[in-house]
């Protein structure tokens, strides 16, 4: 049996972020779109275009801002269309890391930019609680997701906290660095709800965030990749069975049973791997994509 997560989530912001004002008491809170699959795609769309997702049959696409990944930037009409064919469409966005190639890299000052990410050499960790990566990047991001008309954004890169060289960043731990991760998401949430009450906010992966208080009511959704299946550069459909994937899990229930919408995406081909995956998904409600880690194609929903 089809089983949805859905219906209306209230949003409520921790006091004391600092920033913008939250949301005001008199504004409706976001409702979460019915999910059962959704499509993840950041490059290599068919001649630029968005065809090939809005005939997609699942009901809600992850798309980057640009087509391009750098300033060709998708337009209002374009979101306007790809939402027309049914689907909620969220904006993915980079928070704890800066490629070479994006079009704000030029005018970060040096000292935002920290350590190389080993698995993307072209892409840095930045020093994301500073009051300048929210001027330069995210705020002009979450403008541009709402001025194209996007549901909302899908936030990436949150394990910056878990991966930034200590070294570089005096005075911080791991634990200071997630409560930085949180505060910048909750400020999202604030800054885009606020503009927008019904937008939406999809941090990626790192579910264990959920313990710091103010998360989990900033957020309407999580996404999550690699929950059963897991692939690198070279190899996929690798069953996730080291011990983070275990404590992933339980963190993703514990914020599906919170009420909120889980979008997990595996990396398999094998057609049993792809079934297994599926077959997770139903078992714990959630809304599943099983597909190839370079993200660049239109998979099938699941059966």
């Amino acid at each position: 049996m089809r089983r949805v997560l859905a219906g209306l989530v209230a949003v409520i912001l921790a006091a004391g972020c600092a920033g913008d004002d939250p949301t005001g008491g008199g504004k409706p809170a976001p409702v979460v779109p019915e999910v059962d699959g959704f499509v993840y795609q950041l490059q290599g769309y068919a001649e630029d275009r968005l065809d090939v997702l809005a005939e997609a049959p699942q009901e809600l696409a992850v798309i980057d801002l640009a087509r391009d990944g750098n300033e060709n930037w998708f337009t209002a009409e374009e979101i306007r269309d790809l939402r027309g064919s049914g689907k909620t469409v969220l904006a993915y966005m980079a928070i704890g890391t800066i490629e070479i190639f994006r079009p704000e890299h030029a005018d970060l000052p040096e000292e935002l930019i920290l350590n190389r990410w080993p698995e993307w050499p072209e892409e840095h960790f930045v020093r994301y609680w500073e009051p300048a990566w929210w001027d330069t990047v995210v705020r002009p991001r979450v403008d541009r997701a709402l001025a194209a008309g996007f549901d909302g954004v899908y936030l990436d890169t949150l394990l910056a906290y878990e991966a930034i060289d200590l070294s570089l960043v005096e005075g911080e731990d791991r634990e200071t660095l997630g409560q930085r991760m949180v505060q910048l998401i909750v400020r999202i949430s604030r800054y885009g709800k606020q503009h927008d009450p019904g937008f939406l906010v999809f941090p990626q992966n790192s579910p264990e965030l959920s313990h710091h208080p103010g998360y989990a009511d900033a957020i309407d959704g999580l996404g999550i990749e690699e929950l059963f299946f897991t692939a690198d550069d070279h190899t996929s459909d690798r069953p996730c069975a080291q011990e983070w994937c275990s404590e992933n899990l339980a963190d993703v229930i514990a914020l599906r049973d919170a009420g909120k919408v889980i979008l997990a995406v595996d990396y398999a081909s094998d057609p049993a791997n792809v079934a297994a995956a599926c077959e997770r998904y139903e078992e714990e409600g959630f809304a599943g994509y099983v597909t190839d880690r370079a993200l660049d194609t239109v998979s099938p929903p699941c059966p």
